[in-house]
């Protein structure tokens, strides 16, 4: 038996319905029907009146967890693709992501939204926007990169009593398995070593992380070891051990989906550079998709995204300096 991306995600709803009588979802589409991706496949009707209907306004729908929220309330909302949180951005930053500060009333909501690109999807239903909620404080933002974090990283959000932002990259719905749901996890906050290496650290998350691993595999093969580094979550930031990788290997190259302007890989360079500069052998460098909206056409949406080809093209350059 194999667990996808989405099962484990399914998994962890029904896990968290179950175990606390204060959490239930909210979204549009989430009851009988079970949610855009089916990822509330057949909770309805395991855990009746606390999976439920949302009208078509995600202002009106993380308002209400807002509000739910201050009365004691742990809820889960689905946005069927992240581009649609932007209605909800006020609701969201100027009201989830501030109220502790201002009430010390905590803010637990956990905001779950499928992005990233797939093929043909276009400019409407592929963006991430994992960068400009890590922009700000009191947002926790998760970016889970296989199907036991999908698990373990979801269970915690729930947990938390700030509000969290789950990003969950479509693509990986389907193209992730694994054997088993995991016991134990990692916090959030502390980045994984996916695979050692002694000669370049590259750093990456989400669906990303898949692209640098066949990076690295290829690059073995060349003589060439690289070390990748799977942020897990991007707001917590794990610098330390993206430092103590570039001790190891002395570059970096980081990674990611998202639009280049003002984006994680910034950051990640930018912490680098301030933190560890005497480290580094050579520039750091970055790779990020197109600064143009997302194509709709399957090769252009190729070109225009980060793939193992491109990857491996900018680590070959990088290795050079």
């Amino acid at each position: 038996m194999s667990i996808t991306y989405l099962d484990a995600i399914r998994e962890a709803q029904g896990r968290a319905l179950e175990e606390d009588p204060r959490v239930f979802i909210y979204g549009q589409d989430v009851g009988a029907f079970g949610g855009a991706f089916k990822a509330t496949k057949s909770l309805a009707q395991k855990f009746p009146g606390r999976v439920i209907d949302a009208p078509i306004s995600e202002d009106a729908m993380v308002g209400l967890a807002v509000g739910a929220a201050i009365q004691g309330m742990r809820p889960i909302i689905e946005i069927q693709f992240a581009d649609f949180s932007t209605p909800a951005f006020n609701q969201i930053v100027n009201q989830a992501a501030t109220l502790h500060w201002r009430t010390r009333i905590p803010c637990p909501i956990t905001v779950r939204l499928p992005f990233g690109g797939t093929s043909g999807s276009g400019p409407f239903h592929s963006q991430s926007m994992e960068a400009i909620y890590a922009h700000y404080p009191g947002l926790i933002v998760m970016t889970p990169a296989t199907v036991e974090d999908a698990y373990s990283m979801l269970l915690e959000a729930v947990a938390i009593d700030d509000p969290v932002i789950f990003c969950e990259h479509k693509y990986l719905y389907y193209h992730l398995k694994a054997a088993s749901l995991p016991t134990e996890a990692m916090p959030t906050g502390k980045a994984r070593i996916a695979r050692a290496g002694r000669d370049m650290t590259l750093v990456a998350y989400s669906a990303m992380v898949h692209e640098a691993l066949a990076v690295a595999e290829e690059l073995s093969s060349e003589g060439m070891e690289i070390e990748v580094v799977d942020l897990r979550s991007i707001k917590p930031l794990d610098t330390d051990t993206v430092i103590a990788s570039v001790a190891r290997t002395g570059r970096l190259l980081c990674v990611g989906e998202a639009w280049p302007w003002g984006g994680v890989t910034a950051e990640v360079i930018a912490r680098v550079a301030t933190e560890a500069f005497g480290l580094l052998d050579a520039p750091p460098q970055r790779l990020n998709a197109k600064d143009t909206p997302v194509p709709y056409h399957p090769s252009l949406w190729a070109a225009h995204r980060p793939t193992a080809r491109s990857i491996a093209a900018a680590a070959r350059r990088l290795l050079r300096l």
